[in-house]
């Protein structure tokens, strides 16, 4: 009877420290606090570290170069419709990003008269949607960003919703875990 008793202790004790124990572990894990976001002054000294960096000096001398001034020019000229959220048209001039581009799919695109490179992110099922734009093409565009690079001679917006012939055809889907 002591022999069975036993038998049934040992592992009734054994389970009870592993709880104990995986407890223990998920409260240290959850004393861990969740870094601050850096404070305005802490984001003014990282900006003034990367500017004296040769990326940095460099970006600048492009910000003050005619051509740097052109490409924020441009990029006023729609700041009204991206703060909005409004429909842009736009017109396909290119299927094709300038050479060497690195920004993964997009075209280039005319609104209002300017050029500007439309970046998409999308998923596999809008890949087909997106592959059936033809040069020419007008669509309605709606994005909140547009951002600039050396490298480029033009804005380059990101696009997030697109419609043709009042028929969506892409709309950015939202970022999974957050933000």
């Amino acid at each position: 009877m002591k022999k069975v008793i036993y038998a049934l202790i040992l592992p009734l004790v054994v389970v009870s420290g592993l709880v104990f124990a995986n407890r223990e572990i998920k409260n240290e894990t959850s004393e861990k606090s969740v870094p601050k976001p850096p404070s305005a002054a802490e984001k003014e000294a990282e900006r003034k570290e990367w500017e004296a960096t040769p990326e940095g000096v460099k970006f600048k001398k492009w910000e003050a170069s005619p051509e740097g001034k052109k490409v924020y020019a441009d990029a006023a000229k729609i700041r009204k419709h991206l703060s909005a959220f409004t429909n842009m048209e736009a017109v396909i001039t290119s299927l094709s990003l300038p050479p060497g581009s690195r920004l993964g799919f997009g075209v280039m695109a005319r609104i209002n008269g300017v050029d500007y490179i439309v970046k998409f992110e999308p998923e596999k099922s809008q890949l087909e949607q997106l592959h059936s734009l033809k040069v020419n093409d007008k669509i309605i565009l709606r994005s909140h960003h547009v951002s600039y690079a050396p490298k480029y001679s033009y804005p380059i917006v990101s696009g997030e919703y697109v419609e043709r012939d009042r028929k969506v055809i892409f709309k950015r889907a939202p970022r999974k875990g957050g933000c």
